[in-house]
């Protein structure tokens, strides 16, 4: 009984994803916590809001408990955990994450947290920047250093994943898309729920 009623308790505390995500204006309209979030990111590691929330869309739509696929055996019919160890909006692995968490002290650091994956992201695309020389501006290439890690990228194994350089333009537009939007509808977030009230 106690087990059941924590399982929905649980339940409840998973935050639904933004009902319009082509948007990312309408995104931090429905939740203006995440544009400050957001922001504080864009200010602590200099990368631009666009970028981690376009890789942050191709990687979990933005759910909170987003998990990898499940991995299968005995012919495909019998599940066997996940594919990775990737969990939440940022899909973070645990080694990455446990190295984000001991580089910045955040020992609260949750992965089904905004405000914490959007700081993870911003962590990652910042040591991208200084490992490998990639723009914190570039969506495609640091998604590329995203999935296959600082050292995949340097040895350029994205060249024989077609799949994956379709998806890091995926995500690059996206990027783009986004980045155009922002610029549209930025000054209500900055001004707050006053300036949204009398002028959204």
């Amino acid at each position: 009984m106690l087990f059941g009623l924590a399982i929905i308790t649980l339940q409840g505390c998973t935050v639904a994803p933004p009902k319009i995500t082509s948007n990312i204006c309408e995104i931090f309209r429905e939740k203006p916590d995440w544009y400050d979030a957001a922001a504080d990111m864009r200010s602590k590691w200099g990368v631009p809001i666009h970028v981690p929330m376009a890789m942050m869309y191709q990687e979990s739509s933005f759910k909170s408990d987003a998990l990898p696929p499940r991995d299968y055996i005995l012919f495909g019919l019998i599940p066997w955990g996940r594919v990775s160890s990737a969990y939440g909006y940022s899909q973070a692995k645990t080694p990455t994450w446990s190295d984000y968490i001991r580089e910045t002290d955040n020992n609260w650091a949750s992965r089904n947290d905004f405000e914490d994956a959007m700081d993870f992201m911003g962590w990652f695309i910042n040591k991208t920047y200084k490992i490998n020389g990639v723009s914190k501006w570039d969506a495609y290439s640091q998604y590329l250093n995203y999935h296959e890690g600082w050292g995949g990228y340097k040895r350029k194994s994205y060249n024989k994943k077609r799949w994956l350089v379709a998806v890091a333009k995926k995500v690059n537009t996206r990027a783009s898309t986004y980045s155009s939007q922002l610029k549209s509808c930025e000054e209500e977030f900055q001004h707050g729920w006053l300036y949204r009230f009398f002028f959204g």
